[in-house]
């Protein structure tokens, strides 16, 4: 229904406000609200007169109707998410909060203002449609007794990069206040419109000495989303010093210079700078303040269904302290009681990622031996960046060629291609045989192949190549048209063609202890998943049982990045820092022999001076 209402708006018009006119009409209507005063809302109202306009808002209630049991302002805070478009949900990052997350975070935050709620300064510095600072002024009206027309004009503040926006929040908080009684015919507000990475609150606000409290649901926009302007903005940042940042990341930094002297934050926002490269630097800066930190984790739930993105509740205080507080559980049981884990930070590793789900154990089980990245080396499958063209499952063959369906049913040279596997399907049982297909390899055979010319491909496999060029328009749209390769039928990168004797084939991610195999084919290639790569047979069976083992799937759901269905990451910078323990001879050879998993389990809980439960 929720499709139908959009397509129904977005054929009534593409303006913003023209489709807001259609919403708050509709609201007043729905909620017997006849007679309105303030000038704002009136302006928006959608008069009999105007028979057209009218029958549209009549279809609409109608739509309405079937969606919503009661239209009522948290509904109407949805609506106004939903109809943001979905380029600028993209570059802006908008997305719904949902009603708990945003009570909770309230309900804390002014836990630790109580005495001075009459007087707080509350912030939402990228508040979209000004969800957070709705449910900020019930709760100021509910503990001061305040007018909502005093609590608009002495405490709440908010700013967005869209004016769209920032004119939603004020429908809704002036809507909020005609609802229960108070319909004023001019509300005083301080909202902006401006981009927070470069707005200046003090020549915006006389006076100002920061926010009591800023909350708020900071853009989900990722690096590659990010328009040229806003990444030079992101370098006036010191948190976004490393890596590629996404957009939410500045906007701790933004929060805490905007603070009060005793002020507090608190945010929903993802939980990915707990490792990533690109939190590296926020993490640092989080140390080097040494701020009060509460951290409280969601895991692999999606918060927002909308978003495949996993989250955590961030509250940061303006007072020194030397731990974060942290803890992991589901949103349902955000308003119960809790026990948060006290986690110093001189114990965290800044440079190389967070550990708090465990620390005390996971820093023992790095701190066992050398690292996994520094003694083994590990690769991604090559990257065509065109599977669906290069790679196949020959339908039937023959003694000289393979016969492809690709659309039509095509016969390929078998001299020009090579067995490959897909070792992301390596996160369930399979037999290397059966994961088999065949790869169109338009390299020569040296170990370190090299791209074969045209002319040459052209004469020997004249099949494969009217394949290929068959499929020349669809090649030439990788890297969305902006390629450089060395030939048009070039793979999308170079990775992983040379020949390696010994690997060691594993997923990038899984929901239980992978299926790990080792391969001595030469020829050989893979994709999409990794490998452990030139090592010894002795050396590729011993780290085969150390990754099989429980102590390292433990590792790997505690530090690793969750996905969705309990899926985690076993990319490079996930396993790298995962301490290899020293082995004697004796014990090297016993690793090699042993095949019973439960003693394996034990002698390595031993080696670790570990126990997982």
């Amino acid at each position: 229904m929720k499709r139908q209402l959009f397509s129904y708006l977005s054929q009534y018009s593409t303006q913003p406000y023209d489709v807001d006119r259609l919403i708050v009409s509709a609201f007043l209507s729905l909620n017997k609200i006849e007679t309105v005063n303030n000038i704002l809302i009136k302006s928006y109202i959608i008069q009999s007169e105007n028979s057209i306009e009218y029958s549209i808002l009549e279809n609409f209630i109608v739509l309405l109707n079937k969606e919503f049991k009661i239209f009522d302002i948290e509904e109407l805070i949805r609506l106004f998410e939903f109809v943001i478009s979905p380029a600028d949900r993209i570059i802006n990052g908008a997305i719904y909060t949902p009603i708990n997350i945003r009570k909770f975070i309230i309900k804390e935050t002014f836990s630790k203002k109580a005495e001075t709620l009459t007087q707080l300064k509350i912030s939402d510095i990228a508040c979209g449609c000004g969800g957070f600072l709705y449910n900020s002024s019930i709760e100021l009206k509910r503990c001061t007794n305040k007018s909502y027309a005093e609590i608009f004009k002495q405490n709440i503040y908010g700013l967005d990069i869209q004016d769209y926006s920032i004119n939603r929040t004020k429908l809704l908080l002036s809507l909020l206040a005609i609802k229960e009684g108070e319909d004023t015919e001019l509300f005083e507000f301080n909202l902006f419109v401006g981009d927070a990475l470069d707005f200046n609150w003090k020549k915006n606000l006389i006076d100002f000495q920061g926010f009591d409290i800023i909350i708020g649901n900071p853009p989900y926009v990722c690096a590659r989303n990010l328009d040229v302007l806003t990444k030079e903005k992101l370098k006036n940042w010191v948190v976004c010093n490393s890596g590629n940042p996404d957009l939410y990341i500045p906007f701790f930094q933004i929060g805490m210079e905007n603070l009060s002297s005793s002020g507090i934050l608190g945010y929903i926002t993802m939980n990915s700078f707990f490792k990533s490269l690109n939190g590296r630097s926020l993490r640092q800066y989080f140390q080097d303040k040494g701020l009060a930190f509460k951290i409280i984790d969601f895991g692999a739930e999606q918060i927002f269904k909308s978003k495949n993105t996993y989250t955590c509740i961030c509250f940061l205080e303006n007072i020194q302290q030397d731990y974060i507080s942290f803890i992991s559980l589901q949103s349902s049981k955000l308003f119960q009681k809790k026990t948060f884990k006290k986690i110093n930070y001189k114990g965290l590793d800044s440079k190389n990622g967070w550990n708090l789900r465990d620390n005390e154990v996971i820093s023992k089980i790095e701190s066992t031996g050398a690292s996994l990245g520094d003694i083994y080396k590990t690769r991604h499958g090559i990257a065509t960046l065109k599977n669906d063209i290069y790679i196949f499952k020959p339908v039937t063959e023959d003694n000289e060629f393979y016969y492809l369906q690709n659309g039509s049913l095509f016969q390929i040279e078998k001299g020009i291609c090579r067995d490959i596997i897909n070792s992301n399907k390596l996160s369930r049982p399979n037999n290397i045989e059966d994961l088999k297909e065949k790869v169109i390899f338009p390299y020569n055979d040296e170990d370190k192949p090299k791209l074969l010319d045209e002319d040459y491909i052209r004469a020997r496999y004249p099949k494969a190549y009217s394949y290929l060029n068959n499929k020349r328009k669809t090649l030439a749209l990788r890297d969305k048209g902006n390629g450089t390769y060395e030939n048009w039928f070039a793979f999308g990168r170079t990775q992983s063609l040379e020949k390696i004797s010994s690997k060691l084939f594993f997923p990038k991610y899984s929901d239980k202890t992978p299926n790990f195999i080792i391969s001595n084919d030469n020829d050989l290639l893979f994709y999409n998943g990794q490998a452990i790569v030139g090592h010894s047979d002795e050396e590729l069976i011993i780290i085969k049982k150390i990754m099989e083992s429980k102590i390292f799937w433990y590792y790997i759901k505690t530090t690793s990045k969750p996905y969705s269905s309990n899926y985690y990451s076993l990319n490079g910078n996930y396993i790298r820092n995962f301490g290899i323990c020293d082995l004697d001879e004796n014990e090297r050879e016993f690793l090699i022999r042993e095949d019973n998993k439960e003693i394996l389990d034990v002698f390595f809980e031993n080696k670790y001076d570990v126990r997982i439960s």
